[in-house]
Formats: C-alpha cells, structure tokens, sequence
C-alpha cells in the first residue's frame, strides 16, 4: 500500500479544484465535489488533518475521474 501525504481540508480542495472538481454542496461541516458522476465528500474542519482513509479515498476517486 502506498503512503500518501498528510493532507488538511484546504490542501485536500485545492487537490480537487486542480483536478477539475467543483463544489457542489455544502452540508454543516461537509463539502460535496463533484466532477462528472465522480464525488467526493470531504469533511471540512479547520486545521485538522484528513484520516489516512479520506485520503486513500480522495486519490481513488481523482484517479478515477482522470480516467473515466
């Protein structure tokens, strides 16, 4: 399994804004992008760093969209 880098909310949105996402919704501390059929649910509180298994997820899901 490969290590990915420790990433806060803000890091983990400009990643997706990068890769074509956009902001879909926002539902209390949650921020939903979307790009194409492709979402991402990323939880939004300030200063913390993302579980290794959001971050997993949030490679996937942009790797996925890349190709698809």
């Amino acid at each position: 399994m490969p290590e990915y880098p420790k990433l806060t909310e803000k890091s983990a949105e400009r990643l997706l804004l990068q890769n074509g996402f956009s902001l879909e919704r926002q539902k209390g501390s949650h921020r939903i992008y979307l790009k194409n059929t492709c979402r991402m649910i990323v939880p939004y509180h300030a200063g913390e760093i993302l579980h290794p298994k959001i971050i997993k997820q949030l490679f996937e899901v942009i790797d996925e969209a890349r190709l698809g």
